[in-house]
């Protein structure tokens, strides 16, 4: 026995109303079946009321080899990302708007941040480079001015002696 996870349709003309059942794969659309898997009504009056499931019964059909229709698969991901809060349940325009300014905001955020960090990188490693070569030369300078008046007053010394 083959079975599917499928919409049957219900309600009048021109208002759908869909139960996703488990079904034997070669039942007709509306007739028998063997579990209630949820609803789905798309022109329902307020967004939360318009697809409800059972996900963890579906996760069960699906690991004892129910196959979904594609309706049924798409309708399925859609609860699951509402579920994760990836989209909201709230579908007004106002909503949706104020969702895309946010991740729009939250985007355009992150990569100042990473640029902030890389650009403190690179400013303290050159300009603890560069006070280090500092220290060198003047270091170096310093020894050669100590080293300058005994190299002279020795050429002196030879020079005297000779």
């Amino acid at each position: 026995m083959a079975l599917k996870i499928r919409l049957q349709r219900h309600g009048t003309s021109h208002r759908p109303f869909y139960r996703m059942v488990v079904t034997e794969a070669n039942a007709r659309r509306d007739g028998r079946f063997v579990e209630l898997l949820g609803t789905y009504e798309p022109q329902a009056s307020r967004p939360e009321n318009e697809l409800n499931l059972k996900i963890d019964r579906i996760d069960y059909w699906k690991t004892v080899g129910a196959k979904t229709t594609d309706t049924a698969e798409s309708l399925l991901r859609r609860a699951r990302r509402e579920i994760d809060g990836v989209i909201p349940k709230e579908k007004s325009k106002k909503a949706k708007k104020e969702l895309e300014e946010v991740v729009a905001a939250e985007e355009a955020a992150e990569p100042i941040v990473e640029s902030e960090e890389a650009t403190t990188e690179a400013c303290s490693i050159p300009e603890a480079e560069a006070s280090a070569e500092e220290a060198t030369t003047e270091e170096v300078a310093e020894e050669a001015s100590e080293e300058a008046p005994e190299a002279e007053a020795s050429a002196e010394e030879a020079s005297k002696e000779s």
